[in-house]
C-alpha cells in the first residue's frame, strides 16, 4: 500500500469538531517536523493514543501544525516519542487548546 503525503492546507480546510464535552488541539511545530506523526493520549492508564501529521497550514502568517479536530475533554499527554512525553495539555469542552513544540 503506497501512502500519499497531502500538501499544504489552506484557510478554511481544516474542519473542528468541538463542543460540549469535545475540544480541539493544535500543536505548533518546527518546520522539520513536516510529515512526521505526534501522538496523543488521555493521562490515565492504559489509555490509546491518537495521531496527526505536521502539515504546513496556510492561513494567516503560515505555521506548521498537527491538528486534533475532535478529542473528549480532559488531560493529555503529547508523545515526544514512543517512550518520551513532550509535555501535557488540559483539553476543554468547546474549546481549542494550543501547544507549542517544545525546542
Amino acid at each position: 500500500m503506497t501512502e500519499t503525503m497531502t500538501g499544504p492546507s489552506r484557510q478554511g480546510t481544516v474542519v473542528l469538531d468541538i463542543g460540549g464535552d469535545t475540544g480541539a488541539l493544535v500543536i505548533y511545530a518546527p518546520a522539520a517536523m513536516n510529515g512526521q506523526e505526534i501522538e496523543v493520549s488521555p493521562c490515565r492508564p492504559a489509555a490509546g493514543r491518537t495521531h496527526a501529521l505536521v502539515r504546513e497550514r496556510r492561513a494567516g502568517d503560515g505555521c506548521h501544525a498537527a491538528v486534533y479536530p475532535a478529542l473528549p475533554a480532559g488531560d493529555y499527554t503529547i508523545w515526544r516519542d514512543r517512550l518520551a512525553p513532550a509535555g501535557t495539555v488540559a483539553i476543554g469542552g468547546g474549546q481549542i487548546t494550543c501547544y507549542r513544540w517544545p525546542a
